[in-house]
């Protein structure tokens, strides 16, 4: 059976201002309807003999991941959850040991959940390729035919040919400078590093094992000693904590004796900048991209994406990436876009939020827009699904109001129960014990005024919580 591995971490800062630390961009629509997260695990479905696929992620994505995969009606084989980020060498190692609980001769494909691939058919034919040599006790990486001279990519070398489709890896190489990567690509032999893998699971440990022992044991420990929680499974956090942070190239390909790859053209991209989003993106006549409510007049090569809030109009213009959100924009120059981290690291320094959460923030009950706020007083419209529930909980520092707008909330409130209604409101005193839940078939939606000291997200302390965070 083949298990599919999705990797889903990342910090959100390459596609800052869509993307954020609790939404990064692989759980966005950057191009049609379904995040790159959702066409990951559709175009891993549809492979022979494919089980349903093992997705490694933090706590903090844990709800979205799952809303996700209901959305396209695709079973989750298990969604590991990383107490701490250790990059991708133990990561794997934490898939490889689930499906191997439950197939003692699982091959795993491992795919990151942010890459964009355009021909499905080229990539199925690259997968049973992989899995022939997979089969002989290689590990297989996945080598993308390079386009153009790329210095954000690391390249393999192919060696001696192992069969139709695959080759002995020489060697891997660090991302180059222009004119050695224009070397490369006119040399024929050189692919970029697609980051995907596919081999046996019991393989992967074994050579793990040889040459990174410290991070083997680290998540043997952390996966023996592993809980379930709803659909998630939680590994010990002190145990995971110990490992070494290291990738699987650095960790075990660059080391093994048995890599190999299989180069392939499948229309890949990582989407690593607004640039590159640019470049695979549908544009029009001028080379423009617009999403949104965009007008332009003499504007082109540009990718414009306005919000839901408002429109942005261009006027004489080239060259241009204008990402709108309702609390901040982007404007910047297509060949200045790799520093969009240089943003996101100002606005860590400087102590704000906008490189963390959006102004609208879902959680697994539903969703709240923080609509306006001052120094001691704060504005959220929440929405509750159907039959969802937030936490019983309390504040320390801030009373609220509550007013329904539409739906009826069920209200608890200290020893009160009761419901309220549309254009009905109630008080939440500082310190009182309450929960909000909607016991019927449409989302409840209401407003939410905080007014108090601190009005921090952190001045909750959850009594009870069907979501596990109590």
């Amino acid at each position: 059976m083949l298990h599919p591995v999705v990797l889903s971490g990342g910090s959100g800062s390459r596609l800052w201002p869509l993307s954020r630390q609790n939404q990064p961009k692989q759980f966005l629509a950057l191009i049609g309807d379904r995040s790159l997260y959702q066409e990951t695990v559709l175009r891993a479905s549809k492979l022979p003999s494919a089980r349903p696929p093992v997705t490694v992620c933090s706590e903090d994505h844990r709800f979205m991941v799952g809303e996700q995969l209901n959305a396209i009606g695709v079973d989750s084989g298990g969604i590991l959850l990383e107490p701490v980020a250790r990059s991708t060498a133990p990561a794997i190692a934490l898939a490889a040991l689930h499906v191997l609980a439950s197939d003692g001769d699982a091959t795993m494909l491992v795919m990151p959940a942010d890459h964009l691939i355009d021909d499905e058919a080229a990539f199925r034919k690259a997968v049973a390729a992989a899995a022939e040599l997979a089969a002989n006790e290689w590990l297989v990486t996945f080598g993308i035919t390079p386009d153009y001279a790329e210095t954000g990519y690391g390249y393999i070398l192919r060696g001696q040919s192992l069969a139709d489709d695959g080759y002995r890896v020489e060697r891997f190489v660090e991302k180059p400078d222009l004119a050695t990567a224009e070397r490369y690509v006119s040399d024929g032999t050189y692919a970029w590093n697609s980051g995907m893998f596919l081999f046996k699971a019991k393989r992967y440990l074994e050579e793990l094992a040889t040459h990174a022992p410290a991070i083997f044991e680290a998540a043997s420990s952390a996966y023996a000693a592993a809980q379930t929680d709803l659909d998630f499974v939680r590994v010990d956090k002190a145990a995971f904590a110990a490992s070494p942070s290291d990738s699987i190239d650095y960790a075990v390909m660059e080391k093994t004796g048995r890599a190999a790859v299989v180069p392939v053209s499948c229309g890949w991209s990582d989407i690593g900048s607004w640039s590159s989003l640019w470049a695979v993106a549908k544009r029009d006549d001028h080379g423009n991209r617009h999403d949104g409510d965009v007008i332009s007049i003499d504007t082109t090569g540009s990718l414009v994406r306005a919000s839901d809030r408002r429109m942005i109009a261009t006027i004489g213009v080239e060259d241009l990436v204008i990402i709108d959100t309702p609390d901040a924009t982007l404007v910047a120059r297509k060949d200045r876009v790799q520093d969009v981290k240089s943003i996101v690291d100002r606005l860590k320094a400087a102590g704000r939020q906008e490189h963390l959460f959006h102004r609208k923030v879902y959680r697994p009950w539903g969703s709240y827009d923080s609509i306006d706020m001052g120094e001691r007083f704060q504005v959220k419209r929440i929405v509750v699904k159907p039959g969802a529930a937030l936490s019983l909980q309390k504040h320390h520092k801030r009373a609220e109001h509550w007013i329904v707008v539409s739906g009826v909330a069920e209200v608890t409130c200290d020893d009160k129960v009761f419901d309220l209604h549309e254009n009905e409101s109630t008080y939440i005193p500082l310190g009182s014990v309450h929960r909000l839940r909607n016991r019927g078939t449409e989302p409840v939606e209401l407003i939410e005024v905080q007014s108090g000291s601190y009005l921090g997200e952190d001045d909750i302390v959850r009594l009870e919580d069907v979501y596990g965070r109590s």
